[in-house]
């Protein structure tokens, strides 16, 4: 019997989803260890390389320079040479580097290395988001990049508690504890990159896994799908570069990572300062906002591609997260509160983003789509630069956490406002016939 329209799309994704999501939701668990677990290392390091609160904050930050300035050349190379090959260099470099961060030994060589680190990873992120755009149809792409994305808030429920454990460690064969962290929670970046390199398949007209009739139709629309995205928006990059609505995603993109690593890496001491504990108990309390996100990050994507909107998914989600942070304010020294507040920041943090990375394929497609991609990613992620210095400053002239939180929160509410002010083309929604369409 010949599948219908309809359900050779639904076997075809569910053989899709199946082979893909999970392999790169792995690595990008792995990627997410490595970026932001100095912020469990931040006490002991400090103390250990003498880094002020606004050191460790520039230091922090810094990793995102590198990564910036790396970010569009890695996007056009891996549309040159394939996602496997270029993904699994990127995984085996950054995992190098992350291991490379045991030996720092002072103010310079931190720095460097975090730099070096930002230069390691460049790519991965906008690579994968790319790459998900060779196999996933636009009406599928909110609640696939969410279950993907469901990888930030996993790798801080599992990482928490594993990096608290790995401090443990501190004395034991010479090393201190957060060498240990650095040493094994960067090798599995080096293991897994190289299996990246057999795993991966990099277009669907070589995916020999697919019938040849999935094959077909998944070639086939998506062939479609990016010949529409040129006839109504932009092929080529100077043609992106143009475009008004490419750096208005950077900007919100800006806001939104400003807060994401201000908070986060700056969450397990705000914790630890509130509960006068430290340890895995600490670890325990920082994974449990994220657990929340995990649910929201999955319902807000799915509901997001069954109406076929997408702006008001971003703003809303964006204004749950402010409404956290004024909370983390009132409740500065009330460790159940602050667990409450930066639960809600994560929430609607955490599940903004998977809507958010579909809007720029909408509009980008082509070689334009690479670089687009990468460079909202680039300078939009130079707010996880500013963030965590900026919180750092505050706190070093202030003495307490309520005034970085609170730029925290502007930042969320402008970020808000400018989604709001998108105009955004028709789209399709998830499994309605072909020619019909809504408004995000």
């Amino acid at each position: 019997m010949t599948p219908t329209p309809e359900s050779l799309e639904q076997t075809t994704m569910r053989r899709v989803t199946a082979r893909l999501i999970p392999f790169i939701f792995l690595c990008y668990v792995i990627a997410y260890i490595d970026r932001v677990n100095i912020g469990f290392a931040a006490t002991e390091l400090q103390r250990d390389l003498g880094l002020s609160d606004a050191a460790f904050g520039l230091g922090a930050g810094l990793f995102f320079l590198g990564y910036c300035l790396f970010e569009v050349p890695s996007n056009l190379i891996l549309e040159r040479v394939g996602a496997r090959l270029w993904i699994a260099r990127i995984m085996v470099g950054w995992g190098l580097v992350s291991m490379a961060m045991m030996f720092a030994s002072g103010v310079g060589s931190f720095y460097l290395l975090r730099v070096l680190l930002g230069i390691a990873e460049a790519g991965f992120f906008p690579g994968v988001i790319l790459y998900l755009t060779y196999w996933v149809p636009a009406a599928h792409r909110a609640r696939t990049n969410a279950l993907f994305m469901t990888a930030i808030p996993v790798s801080v429920i599992v990482g928490a508690p594993i990096s608290e454990a790995l401090l443990k460690l501190d004395g034991t064969l010479g090393l201190r504890g957060w060498q240990w962290l650095f040493l094994v929670e960067g090798l599995p970046a080096v293991v897994v990159g190289i299996v990246t390199l057999f795993y991966l398949t990099d277009r669907p007209d070589n995916a020999h896994w697919l019938t040849p009739d999935q094959r077909t139709w998944l070639t086939a629309t998506m062939a479609r799908e990016r010949a529409e995205r040129v006839t109504r928006g932009h092929g080529s990059v100077l043609e992106s570069l143009r475009s008004g609505k490419l750096w208005l995603l950077c900007a919100i993109y800006f806001m939104n990572t400003t807060v994401t690593y201000g908070v986060f890496l700056w969450l397990p001491r705000i914790l630890r300062d509130a509960s006068n504990e430290g340890g895995v108990s600490v670890g325990w309390l920082t994974a449990l906002p994220f657990v929340v996100a995990l649910a929201g990050m999955i319902l807000v994507g799915r509901h997001s591609d069954r109406t076929g909107e997408r702006k008001w998914h971003v703003a809303i989600c964006a204004l749950v997260a402010a409404s956290g942070l004024l909370l983390a304010v009132a409740f500065q020294d009330n460790v159940w509160m602050l667990v409450v507040s930066f639960t809600l920041c994560q929430l609607g943090q955490r599940s903004l983003l998977s809507v958010f990375w579909a809007i720029p394929p909408i509009f980008l497609g082509g070689t334009a789509a690479a670089a687009g991609i990468a460079l909202i990613n680039s300078l939009g992620n130079l707010g996880g630069a500013v963030g965590p210095t900026v919180v750092g400053s505050l706190r070093g002239s202030s003495g307490n956490y309520s005034s970085g939180l609170l730029v925290l929160t502007a930042a969320l509410v402008i970020e808000a406002i400018l989604v709001a002010s998108m105009r955004l083309p028709r789209q399709l929604v998830a499994g309605a016939p072909a020619g019909t369409a809504t408004r995000p």
